[in-house]
């Protein structure tokens, strides 16, 4: 039987995404946008009218405002696999032998939209359709099992209603609209969000076992490590005699999300994923001097650049505050905030300047934080405000194959 608390998320769940897809086709079929976007230095090139010529996996008409950018890859490697020809192949600066793009993707998502595909076809989708709506459903799920988790996350430390609100922000960021897109952010907050809430219940292999696939879903999974390894210490604190050897094995498994990642790491997949993405995507594991000198170019593009200034400007914003977000829940709810921290850490210093607004979606401790703000009436109606308007405008663009992610 689902509890009443569960039926309301559901509800908001139901109404969020109705209205956003809802504003998503009202907008493109009644507006269009002045080409191309110049919110980076690359833009230029990728959104013109004829951008995604040849783009088979882009091109579907089916649910296609709900895919564009990284989608194409999601969508090819659930269609044809990670050497799928329609991929597209990039020459290697260090090896010179070509490899294909699907490679700088983590295999859960894809395989997940893989494995339900069938089942969709059966209503008659041709093969690329049903992979994108096996994305869909696969990302919302996800969205819905991280709200229910983010709830429960928030009214440990305050109350329902605080969790609810908590939840509302989740859905009205200004880039949540990933969240009901053929993106992994959906997958990955089911995913992480439940690790954290049920290793804080002492459900140890169930929460290990999240973050085992967290990790197979983006890197930022591996992080789940620390705050696993936290309870399974402080349980050892709080009661000397349960050192025995379930505890030890309790302490082994908290291990998985990082050995998860290391055997992916070493697989043929892994291996492309860190051929591919220092020169083709420009990311790498905490590249702090790549980083300094993506910030610095980002700096002069966005000095003659109005698009660039306002789109950098957001990115910025939403690092500081979930930087905010993560240093005021330390000590309120330490291990949650030091997963926020590493997200953050591993995302602001991977190489590149851009995107960090949708990666700051998966760290939880900016949506605890906002909620315990939004607790005060004027804030909550400023910051939902703000946010509707910005969620709207980028959903609209995202729709319009025009936002950078």
């Amino acid at each position: 039987m689902i509890n009443k608390t569960t039926r309301s998320l559901i509800g908001i769940w139901l109404g969020w995404f109705i209205i956003l897809y809802g504003f998503q086709w009202v907008v493109t079929a009644r507006l269009g946008v002045l080409r191309p976007d110049l919110a980076v230095s690359w833009s230029r090139t990728e959104t013109a009218a004829n951008s995604n010529r040849g783009k088979i996996y882009l091109l579907e008409p089916f649910m296609n405002r709900q895919v564009a950018w990284d989608s194409e890859y999601y969508v090819g490697i659930a269609v044809g696999g990670y050497d799928d020809p329609a991929g597209g192949k990039v020459s290697s600066t260090a090896s010179g032998e070509p490899i294909n793009k699907n490679y700088s993707f983590f295999p859960l998502y894809p395989w997940v939209m893989k494995g339900i595909s069938p089942l969709l076809a059966l209503f008659g989708l041709n093969p690329i359709a049903a992979a994108t709506a096996a994305g869909i459903v696969v990302t919302l799920l996800g969205t819905l099992a991280g709200m229910v988790a983010l709830y429960h996350l928030t009214q440990d430390l305050f109350d329902g209603e605080t969790g609810y609100r908590a939840v509302v922000y989740m859905l009205i960021f200004p880039t949540a609209f990933f969240f009901a897109m053929v993106y992994t952010e959906g997958l990955f907050v089911g995913l992480a969000f439940w690790s954290l809430l049920l290793s804080k219940r002492k459900q140890w292999v169930w929460a290990s076992l999240l973050g085992l696939l967290a990790a197979l879903t983006r890197a930022h999974g591996a992080a789940l490590l620390l705050p696993l390894l936290y309870y399974w210490v402080q349980r050892r604190e709080e009661n000397a005699a349960a050192q025995n050897w379930r505890w030890w094995v309790q302490g082994a498994a908290a291990f998985l999300p990082l050995v998860g990642y290391a055997l992916w790491r070493i697989s043929p997949l892994g291996q492309g994923w860190a051929e591919l993405q220092p020169f083709y995507f420009g990311r790498g594991f905490l590249s702090l001097g790549r980083t300094l000198g993506d910030m610095r170019n980002v700096y002069e593009y966005a000095q003659s650049n109005s698009q660039a200034a306002v789109y950098f400007s957001l990115e910025a914003a939403a690092i500081l505050l979930a930087l905010v977000a993560s240093f005021w829940l330390l000590r309120r709810d330490f291990p949650v905030a030091i997963f926020g921290l590493t997200v953050i850490l591993l995302s602001l210093f991977s190489g590149s300047a851009q995107s960090m607004a949708r990666y700051m979606l998966i760290s939880p401790p900016l949506y605890i934080f906002l909620a315990h703000l939004g607790r005060h009436k004027v804030f909550d109606r400023t910051w939902s405000l703000a946010s509707i308007l910005l969620l709207g405008m980028l959903a609209m663009l995202f729709a319009f194959d025009m936002w950078v992610g």
